[in-house]
């Protein structure tokens, strides 16, 4: 059975959320996504992964957005395509802390904020499509 590419796109998201606290896995046999967050334990119905869940061959650990190269390497390929003028500000503020808020403050400046979201929508399914083909995870829309 293949899982539909808008919920491997939330699952992706769920991730993405609290780095390490949320897990989500899809069963390649089915295409059933199997969410998980840490902090809530295994004793609660709806937090319950299957007994089996190491199973590689069964199923996959949806990755986060650094694992596929949505992180700063994304927003380095948006300034240099859309912000040429930009890059090298771009550059420097991701090599500190709080990169992602001062990279948007700088796309509102520019007025690219709308834009960016695009672009990021747009690479994110691109990613996850990718990665789920690489898994051999079909997608249906």
């Amino acid at each position: 059975m293949p899982a539909k590419i808008t919920e491997m796109l939330d699952a992706f998201e769920f991730v993405g959320v609290n780095s390490g606290e949320h897990e989500a896995y899809v069963c390649t046999q089915t295409g059933k996504i199997y969410w998980h967050v840490e902090s809530l334990g295994l004793d609660d119905p709806d937090n319950e992964l299957p007994d089996d869940i190491e199973d590689g061959t069964k199923y996959v650990a949806i990755p986060d957005k650094r694992t596929l190269g949505l992180g700063k390497s994304l927003a380095l390929d948006f300034a240099r395509e859309f912000l040429p003028i930009d890059f090298d500000q771009v550059e420097f503020i991701f090599s500190k802390r709080g990169a992602y808020q001062k990279f948007k403050d700088l796309l509102e400046r520019r007025k690219a904020l709308e834009r960016w979201y695009d672009f990021e929508v747009k690479a994110t399914e691109q990613a996850v499509r990718k990665w789920c083909e690489e898994n051999l995870i079909e997608l249906v829309e």
